[in-house]
């Protein structure tokens, strides 16, 4: 059996994480072994006190995860739990296979899942209401005998109360009178709402004196609210998952639970220091699973401190808890300041000062920026989302309009060649000066702005090495309003990174192609500045 990991947080409230059962029934999440081992190593540094692995027996990867996690994890905060159900009707728990792999599994910790809806014993189990409360007692007592901590997820929980609240309670006193340490009521519709958990939560309690916990998924876009109302009613046990993954619409969000825990409630449910790796935690398990973050998700999403609007930005100037709730870095993110035809002084000021460009508090300078920033967005642009193309923008208007230049283009072309055979071949020149030097340079791609991004390398490499660091990550087309069809303006942006960082940058044109080429232009000028390569004169 696993050794019971060391936490200097008591027994008296648990956070338990159920991101690699639970959350990986998400649509499109299909873990490995090594992604769940990932997953496991990320939510232990973050200092949750319980992992439910997955269901040991119910399939081979679920089994070989805990054999691995045995030897391959020393886990400093959480404990690995198991997940099963009861044992089947008629049997004995202590000749059912499915508890004896949950025993073999190694897990210190145990969850049964345990029907208390009336209909889903009678209907799902065919079994009778009495001898389903024999099947908890039974597997609770048996588990407990073998030295395992239980606990019971009461599945279908509010559903049944409202059903039936007799016999859902009687179902929490069965398990926990049997040795069950918490006994958890299940949103497992999601239909709840928080007053209506609040108050079930807090009757259960009062009538049965079980330790309880909650288990909330978020069909009604309720499962933080209904998690913490299960709290405010006693609830000393919240089941969440990472980024909130889930089957459906997803379950309680771990990240926004615990930052409320913590940072509303007042009650430490983590370690020391470990909330300020919350938005790392988030970021990290979500690269795992190969889902893009969410930027606006609460607390650790890039767009949760991130203010656009200028009346914002002139109260953030004065003091930043005039617009935030929180200090961001108490959870690991950072403020931004958004850019954009909303803009006013303050915020153009603020997104100097984060970007390291001192604007010296000239009113003029600023106030030309912004009218430069409104009357591009009104073309097409957005540098909201491409902060190196404004920082360029900036620069220039710092340098009296003076762009800054490592090289001067005086031309580039592409072509799409259609064959015969019903291939394609793109090809690309550029003609350009760079150091007083005039260079020709052609390239192939697998299309046209590929062919154009190897032009310009071929073309400035040999004179910039540090461009060949560089690499295009992400490419990004939208039509914009206006004159439809073929004449309409197009935006491009591009993502680049040099392996330490990334930067976007923006480019719009009547065609792709020129507005992937302004976009090119500002990835490659960024990139060099960046370097802290000097400019042209």
């Amino acid at each position: 059996m696993t050794e019971t990991a060391t936490s200097e947080l008591d027994d008296s409230f648990h956070v338990f994480d159920t991101t690699l059962r639970d959350g990986a029934q998400r649509e499109g999440i299909n873990l490995t072994v090594a992604d769940k081992l990932a997953i496991a190593r990320h939510l232990d540094d973050f200092g949750v006190g319980f992992i439910e692995g997955g269901w040991p027996g119910a399939n081979p990867r679920d089994t070989e995860f805990f054999a691995r996690a045995q030897q391959e994890i020393d886990f400093q905060h959480a404990q690995l739990v198991a997940f099963g159900a009861t044992r089947r009707a008629g049997a004995k728990a202590a000749e059912d296979p499915q508890v004896k792999a949950l025993l073999d599994s190694g897990a210190p910790v145990i969850t049964l899942v345990a029907k208390s809806h009336d209909r889903h014993v009678e209907l799902a189990l065919r079994t009778t209401l009495d001898e389903n409360l024999e099947m908890v007692r039974d597997t609770v007592s048996h588990l407990r005998e073998q030295g395992r901590r239980v606990f019971v997820d009461c599945e279908h929980f509010f559903d049944g109360y409202r059903a039936n609240p007799e016999y859902a309670k009687a179902v929490v006193r069965a398990a926990s009178e049997a040795g069950a340490d918490v006994v958890i009521l299940c949103d497992t519709n999601g239909g709840m709402l928080p007053a209506q958990v609040q108050a079930v939560v807090s009757t259960v309690l009062a009538d049965t004196g079980a330790r309880l916990g909650i288990h909330a998924q978020d069909d009604t876009g309720c499962a933080v609210a209904n998690t913490l109302a299960a709290v405010d009613a006693g609830a000393t046990h919240v089941q969440c998952t990472a980024n909130g993954y889930g089957e459906r619409v997803g379950n309680a969000n771990l990240f926004p639970v615990v930052a409320a825990l913590e940072l509303k409630y007042g009650r430490k449910v983590l370690p020391d220091g470990h909330l300020r790796e919350m938005t790392r935690i988030s970021h990290a398990i979500a690269e795992v699973v190969n889902l893009t973050p969410s930027t606006h998700q609460p607390y650790v999403g890039v767009s949760a401190f991130a203010h656009k609007a200028g009346l914002h930005a002139s109260a953030i100037k004065v003091d930043p808890d005039l617009y935030q709730h929180i200090d961001p870095e108490q959870v690991g993110n950072t403020m931004r300041m958004l850019v954009s035809d909303m803009a006013g002084r303050a915020s153009v000021e603020l997104k100097g000062k984060e970007l390291g460009v001192d604007l010296g508090g000239d009113r003029e300078l600023v106030g030309r920026v912004v009218e430069r920033v409104k009357e591009r967005e009104l073309r097409g642009y957005t540098y909201e989302a491409a902060d190196a193309s404004f920082e360029l923008l900036l620069r220039t208007e710092v340098q009296g309009g003076k762009p800054l230049r490592y090289f001067e283009v005086e031309s580039w072309r592409a072509i799409v060649e259609d064959r015969p055979d019903g291939t394609h071949a793109n090809e690309a020149t550029v003609k350009l000066w760079a150091k007083g030097e005039r260079i020709v340079a052609t390239a192939e791609g697998n299309g046209p702005v590929n062919a154009l991004d190897r032009a310009l390398r071929v073309a400035l490499e040999k004179i910039y090495p540090q461009l060949a660091k560089l690499e295009l990550v992400d490419y990004k087309v939208r039509i914009l309003e206006g004159v439809h069809g073929t004449q309409s303006t197009t935006r491009v942006l591009i993502s680049t990174t040099d392996g330490s960082g990334e930067w976007s940058t923006v480019g719009v044109a009547e065609n792709v192609i020129a507005a992937s080429w302004q976009a090119l232009e500002d990835a490659y000028t960024y990139g060099l500045l960046r370097a802290g390569v000097q400019p042209a004169e």
